[in-house]
Parts: structure tokens; sequence; C-alpha cells
């Protein structure tokens, strides 16, 4: 994006605690605590129906929870209705007015603000260049495309320059290949402005691409927080290990502070849990390398099987392998390049799995 017109403002952080809502004899939200960093940019990730939309209209005002606050900086807004709260909004279905021009839904808060008509004017050009549309000020909302839609609902999101921005599924209603660069854009926007931004999605991809730190949510719990890469290489629960990215598991035991697999001790980096019992090992496909024969492997968890099957995906191919005592595991492999050790239905195969790629969680699904 063309870094023009507005600035960064003063973000601020955002404080979420124990906040609770319930419809009935369900509950949405259970007693979340959450803090964000001032010009963070955070992302609610969770299945359908987990709480992640419901925190986020807890926080532009639109539900209000039974009980907990909701501070944006000092300023406690538990009980401030959505125009008191001072954030822009993105809604899944960009909420667009199609009586009006693309500058006027981008000036629409202006107004409400009562800001000046040449302030007005200035600032609904420099946020139509800021997502590159300063050419099409004039084009009714019908006449766009979905990404066009999108950028306008996010011109219009920024144009009052609001201190925390809040967007739920924006980017839910594009096509693969455009919804991955607005991923980019919507990225550089906010590194151009610094607000304080909490994004929901579903999508666990978008979520390890855009973020500062994602959280996943479920069940009205947030589950776990982190930076993308510790939770996806270092997830605490099987939920999480299932929920983000591939992940298969096979049972192991923690016993003397070490991690058996059968009668084999894993080799590991970290130091496992401290409970003992019943434990899972989370094997992602492509932590695993298919070893040739001549390679014993040495410092690695060794895996022997049969191929099962071979699937061709493109730039890659997924092995299918049975191993000993009925248990499958998948190792994914590149098409093509250095990993030419041939693999065929029926033929043995041998894996290895780094010390550092072992990740060990509790049995039971949620933590």
């Amino acid at each position: 994006m063309v870094a023009v017109g507005l600035q960064a403002t003063a973000s601020l952080p955002i404080s979420i605690r124990s906040i609770t809502k319930r419809y009935g004899a369900f509950t949405a939200l259970d007693a979340v605590d959450l803090e964000v960093d001032s010009g963070e940019f955070l992302t609610l990730l969770g299945p359908s129906g987990s709480g992640k939309t419901t925190l986020l209209m807890v926080l532009a005002g639109f539900i209000r929870p039974e009980s907990g606050t909701v501070l944006f900086g000092e300023r406690d807004v538990s009980l401030a209705p959505p125009h008191k709260r001072d954030v822009g909004m993105v809604f899944q279905n960009y909420a667009l007015f199609p009586h009006m021009s693309v500058a006027g839904n981008v000036a629409y808060p202006l107004k409400l603000r009562s800001i000046p008509k040449a302030e007005v004017g200035r600032r609904v050009r420099e946020a139509l260049e800021l997502v590159q549309l300063g050419t099409l000020g004039e084009r009714r909302i019908d006449q766009l495309s979905g990404g066009q839609r999108q950028r306008v609902a996010l011109a219009r999101a920024i144009v009052f320059e609001p201190r925390i921005l809040l967007m739920d599924e924006p980017l839910s209603a594009l096509d693969k290949k455009l919804r991955e660069e607005m991923q980019i854009e919507v990225r550089n926007l906010h590194r151009r402005l610094g607000l304080t931004t909490v994004y929901v999605t579903h999508d666990q991809r978008e979520a390890l691409t855009m973020s500062d730190r994602v959280a996943v949510i479920d069940g009205g719990r947030v589950r776990q927080i982190g930076r993308p890469r510790d939770i996806y290489e270092r997830p605490d629960s099987r939920f999480i290990a299932e929920f983000i990215g591939e992940s298969q598991f096979l049972p192991v035991v923690l016993r003397d502070g070490a991690a058996w697999l059968d009668s084999h001790r894993l080799a590991v980096e970290r130091p496992p849990p401290t409970a003992q019992g019943a434990h899972l090992l989370v094997v992602r496909p492509e932590k695993l390398t298919v070893l040739p024969a001549a390679d014993s492997g040495h410092g690695l968890n060794l895996f022997e099987g049969t191929v099962k099957e071979v699937v061709y995906q493109g730039e890659s191919s997924l092995v299918y392998v049975s191993l000993a005592g009925g248990l499958e595991l998948s190792v994914r492999r590149p098409s093509r390049g250095a990993d030419a050790v041939p693999v065929a239905p029926g033929a043995p195969i041998r894996m290895g799995l780094a010390p550092a790629d072992v990740v060990i969680v509790p049995a039971e699904l949620h933590p």
C-alpha cells in the first residue's frame, strides 16, 4: 500500500477482564481474561460457535456481557454504546450503503462526527489512496468487485483515525488468491497506521500469516495465546494441535522424567510435561523425514512401517504409512527437490523425527 495521508495515531491497549456472556443455558463467553498491547495485531481464532465473534461484539459494544470489564487504555467502556467507543469496525458483510458512492460511504463516519466539509474531503481522499481506490470515489458500490468493497469498508473504518480497529472475518467472502493478497495488504496497513487491531477468523493460515499474537478460543474460553510460530510449533493441548495445521497422535507414557513410545525412549530437546502417565506425541507430517536405507538416522526418533498410499497434491505428496501395532502416520514430501527417496505402496519406509520437533500434550481433548 502507498504510505500517504492518514497518520499513525496513539493507539490504545485493551484489557478484557472476566467477561462472561450467556444465552439461556448456553455460555458463549466464560470469564474471559485477555490483554491486547497498544499497537498490537491480535487475532481471535476458533471454530464456529467458539465465542470469538461474541467477544469482538462485546469490544465493539453491540453485545453487553453479564459480567466483567472492558478497558480501552484507562477508560472503562463496559457500558458505553458503540458510537461512544471510538473504534473502527469492519464487518464480515462490509455493511456498506448501496445508495451512496464510494466516497460517500467513506465520508459517513466523519459527517457523524461533524467534521468540517473541507476536512472530510481531504481525509476521504487520503483513506481511498491508502487502500488503492483513489480513482474510484464516485463509483457506486454495486459497480465494485468483492475485493474493492472490502477496501471501501476498510477505508471507512480508518478514515476518522480511531485508536482501535476491530475486524470480523472481513476476507471470508473473497476467493483464495485475492484473500491471500488482502491478508498482506491489511497487515501492511496495520504496520503503517499502528492501530491496536483485534481480528476474528476461523482460518488458521490467515491467523498465522497476519498476527503478532493469536488467541485460540473454544467453548467460550481462551485455550492458548502466543506468537503464531509458538502456537503452531508448541501447541499445549490436543485441541490446539488438531485445530491448527495437520497433526497426528501417537500414545506415549511419561515416567521418570522421560517420554516412552512402547519400549523406546524418545529423544527430546525440551523437557516433557511434569505430569506422569498417558500423553500424546504430536507428529506433523511435514516434520517427518523419509530416510534412505543407508541412513542410520542417528539422533532422530525413528519410525518404521509400510507405505499404504501415496497421494499427489501438487507441490507435495502425502504418504500414508502403517506402523506396528495398528498405528498410522503420514509424512508430507515435496513433489520435487532434494527429498528423492522413492516410495510406493507396499514398500518399507523409515522416517525420522528430530528431538526439536517432539511435542507432547495431555491425552484429554481440552486442558
